[in-house]
């Protein structure tokens, strides 16, 4: 018979392991909302460029404004549907030596490298935050006449795509600790597990 103590950490643990993959489920769930009301910003954006090209060539005029709109829209397209694509393995992975190792190894290698990402993305939020107070402080907009007011909220998007990029990359690294944990327990998919 087991000790009293194996059997306590045993489900101890496996309630640790549940409460991980609840949390990373929850993440995901909010990275995968956002993301999908990011994409329509992708249809706003061909809804003016299209606006744009109709004003240039059937009346011959355009609007500065309607112009800066165009990579004003872009802004979200990248910076939040970032998560977005690393949520649903849009990514480019070359794995060219990781399918090589064991199983073991390549649970530990996730994991390092997510926690890698946590660290480089968490100074990236902090880094990017006094470049969006200084824009917003001295209410830069835009240097053309006609051109679009509050650069500051497009420059936002570096901040709220890196936290967002921060909020996924710990779902992942939690996902990655589960296995390195418990070998026994198996995750699924990014969005879901155990």
């Amino acid at each position: 018979p087991q000790p009293a103590t194996a059997l306590m950490w045993t489900g101890g643990r496996a309630a640790v392991i549940k409460s991980l993959a609840k949390l990373a489920d929850a993440l995901d769930t909010l990275i995968d909302r956002i993301g999908r009301v990011t994409g329509w910003c992708s249809f706003a954006i061909v809804v003016v460029m299209a606006y744009n090209v109709l004003l240039r060539y059937l009346f011959r005029t355009g609007s500065v404004a309607m112009q800066e709109l165009e990579w004003h829209l872009m802004a979200p397209i990248c910076m939040l549907g970032l998560s977005y694509a690393i949520l649903k393995d849009g990514h480019v992975q070359v794995d060219i030596l990781f399918g090589r190792f064991g199983e073991r190894a390549q649970h530990l290698i996730q994991f390092l490298s997510t926690v890698l990402v946590v660290v480089v993305v968490a100074i990236l939020l902090k880094l990017s935050i006094p470049y969006v107070m200084q824009s917003y402080n001295i209410g830069e907009q835009s240097p053309d006449p006609g051109g679009l007011t509050h650069r500051w909220v497009v420059k936002s998007m570096l901040p709220i795509g890196f936290a967002l990029l921060l909020i996924q990359s710990i779902a992942a690294m939690l996902r990655a600790l589960i296995p390195i944990l418990d070998p026994t327990v198996t995750v699924k998919s990014a969005t879901h597990t155990v």
